[in-house]
């Protein structure tokens, strides 16, 4: 389940990403609005899959998908050159976010904090 909100977490980094760049520095309202809703649905995924997943494999994997979709969406929309070698630097990205995956690491549970000392 965490690998599923992180990677639900990294399409709204690309979502918003792209709202952003649409949103004429936030003064169109309707891009402006997708922003910031993608934005806090993103931080939030985020934040709940990294009490399940490293912090520094979680947040490789966010970043590096939500870029790519971002590149990928902008290529496929005309918003950007399509060239081999972008195609093949983004495909090495999805490999290494591949990797992370497979790399065997333990799953742990982000437990409470003891409960502070009386003052005195």
């Amino acid at each position: 389940m965490p690998w599923i909100v992180l990677l639900a977490s990294a399409v709204l980094e690309a979502v918003w990403a792209t709202a952003l760049g649409k949103s004429a520095g936030l003064s169109a309202p309707g891009p402006a609005a997708v922003f910031l809703v993608a934005l806090a649905a993103s931080m939030i995924g985020l934040g709940w899959a990294v009490r399940h997943l490293p912090l520094g494999t979680a947040y490789a994997v966010w970043v590096g998908v939500g870029a790519a979709l971002t590149v990928a969406y902008a290529m496929a929309t005309g918003a950007e050159d399509v060239s081999a070698g972008k195609v093949v630097f983004l495909s090495g990205i999805i490999a290494a976010v591949i990797g992370l995956k497979l790399v065997a690491h333990e799953p742990r549970e982000v437990t409470a904090p003891p409960p502070a000392a009386p003052p005195r």
